[in-house]
């Protein structure tokens, strides 16, 4: 396989994110070689970044199968590999003060307050409305 020039990150941005993907474990069952994490993470990030079906990922990418592409991105979902990928990036956005945070907001539904109540208190009971309803009724003669 020749050089590929249509990446979708440098390798200078690979070289920095390398140790935060798991060492692969040699099959015992031997069988082709794996396809490098490089190929991998650039495959997935052009079917992610393009919405190309993974099947239809072009081989004259030189990026490996789609499903090898998919394979790697189930497991590295599953070895937490994103989550440390992004507070990666954060660190060298804020070390290199590239962070605007004039736009950002924080929801409490995804956010815990640091003081808040650890158990979550009983939700309300409403009272059962007797209104007729507009979209479905008791009566063949209302839903006609």
């Amino acid at each position: 396989m020749g050089k590929n020039r249509n990446k979708e990150i440098s390798a200078a941005l690979y070289k920095r994110l390398e140790p935060l993907l798991p060492a692969a474990k040699p099959s015992p069952k031997g069988g082709r070689p794996r396809l490098s994490d490089e190929l991998a993470l650039n495959g997935l990030l052009f079917v992610l970044r393009t919405g190309t079906p993974w099947e239809h990922l072009p081989q004259e990418l030189g990026f490996g199968s789609g499903m090898t592409c998919w394979r790697r991105l189930r497991d590295w979902q599953a070895a937490g590999v994103w989550h440390r990928l992004h507070l990666a990036l954060l660190d060298e956005l804020r070390s290199a003060d590239k962070l605007d945070f004039s736009r950002a907001s924080v929801d409490g539904a995804s956010v815990p307050s640091p003081r808040g109540a650890r158990i979550r208190a009983p939700t309300p009971r409403t009272g059962a409305n007797s209104a007729a309803s507009a979209t479905s009724s008791r009566t063949a003669r209302a839903s006609r």
